[in-house]
């Protein structure tokens, strides 16, 4: 028989995740590997249409869509670390638009240091941040589509 104090009984199990977090740290991945891509291939066609600042620019514009793509992501699956909390559903929120607060301003920013920089092709910069934003549609729209989510959650 067992000591009830013994360290194997204060052992206790993971808390739940919500049923989404798979989807979403797939998604997760994906962004991942999507941004190293896009940031090659749009350095490498920002190079032959005009040298070091086409470089640059495709290559910040892709990184900078996946930047904020992964902090859509990464900001979901954190916050739902605490479903198991009595204020999940602030805290849920209170992250979530704190990361998107967070993009919004950092994007404001970002180009208004980044205008008129005379190493930066605007226009690859433009470029790669729009095949940035479409390719993460793209993961984001697969991702679910293919995901097995029930349509209803667990009982609580």
């Amino acid at each position: 028989m067992s000591n009830p104090a013994t360290p194997e009984s204060f052992e206790t199990e993971p808390a739940p995740m919500p049923t989404s977090q798979p989807v979403l740290l797939r998604a997760l991945r994906w962004g991942i590997l999507a941004t190293i891509a896009l940031v090659v291939v749009f350095g490498g066609i920002g190079w032959l249409v005009a040298e070091g600042r086409g470089l640059t620019g495709g290559a910040m514009g892709a990184a900078f869509a996946g930047v904020f793509l992964l902090l859509t992501v990464g900001s979901i699956a954190f916050a739902n670390r605490f479903v198991d909390s009595p204020v999940y559903v602030p805290v849920f929120f209170g992250i979530v638009m704190g990361a998107w607060l967070v993009k919004f301003i950092g994007f404001i920013v970002a180009l208004l240091i980044l205008r008129g920089q005379p190493w930066l092709d605007p226009r690859m910069f433009f470029f790669g941040l729009l095949a940035g934003v479409i390719v993460s549609l793209v993961i984001d729209v697969l991702v679910v589509t293919k995901s097995r989510i029930p349509y209803v959650s667990d009982p609580r």
